[in-house]
C-alpha cells in the first residue's frame, strides 16, 4: 500500500473516531427509522393501492427510484445498484470524516444527517435495486418527484452545512478556525 493510501486511511479512521457518542447513536436510529418507514409504507401501499391521499396536494404514493435524485442515471442493469450504493457509501465516509474534523456542532450534526440519509438509501437500494419513495407533493399535473425520509435527511444536512458556511462558523476548507 502506498504512503498516500496509508496516510489517507489513517486520517479517515482518526476523523471518524472523533464523532461524539450522542451523534454516533443518532446515525443507526435515523437509518433504522427510514428503513422501517419505507418497509411499512410499501407494505400498506401495496395492499391498498398505489396512492393514498392525505390532504390536497399531498399523497403517499409508492415510487421505485432505480437512479439517483429525481431518477437521474436510472438503470435496470444488474450492476447499477451496486455501483450507486458503493459510490454513496464512499461519499458518506468522506463527508462524515470531514464533518467529524470540524469543531462546529452544526457541521457535525449536518454530517450525521447527510450520512444517515445516504446510508439508508444505499441500504434500501441494495435490497432490490431501487430506493423506495413515498412522499408525493403537487397539484394536479404539477408534481414534485416522490421522495422519502432519507432524502429529507440529506437535504437538511446540506442546508445546515450551507448555513454554517454562510455564517462563517468555520473555515470549511481545512477544518481549522
Amino acid at each position: 500500500m502506498s504512503i498516500f493510501k496509508s496516510k489517507f486511511l489513517d486520517r479517515t479512521a482518526s476523523s471518524l473516531s472523533q464523532i461524539r457518542g450522542d451523534q454516533l447513536v443518532m446515525l443507526p436510529i435515523l437509518i433504522a427509522s427510514d428503513l422501517l418507514v419505507k418497509f411499512k409504507v410499501e407494505q400498506i401501499l401495496t395492499e391498498v393501492g398505489a396512492s393514498i391521499p392525505i390532504f390536497p396536494g399531498f399523497n403517499f404514493t409508492l415510487g421505485r427510484n432505480r437512479g439517483v435524485s429525481f431518477g437521474i442515471l436510472d438503470s435496470s442493469h444488474w450492476i447499477a445498484p451496486y455501483l450507486l450504493s458503493s459510490f454513496a457509501i464512499v461519499l458518506v465516509v468522506f463527508a462524515l470524516s470531514w464533518a467529524a474534523r470540524q469543531s462546529s456542532k452544526l457541521i457535525n450534526f449536518a454530517g450525521i444527517l447527510f450520512a444517515a440519509g445516504g446510508l439508508a438509501n444505499a441500504i434500501d437500494r441494495l435490497g432490490d435495486g431501487a430506493v423506495t419513495d413515498y412522499l408525493d407533493f403537487g397539484w394536479q399535473a404539477l408534481r414534485w418527484p416522490t421522495f422519502n425520509l432519507a432524502d429529507i435527511l440529506i437535504f437538511i444536512g446540506v442546508v445546515l452545512l450551507l448555513i454554517a458556511w454562510r455564517n462563517g462558523s468555520q473555515n470549511l476548507e481545512d477544518g481549522e478556525q
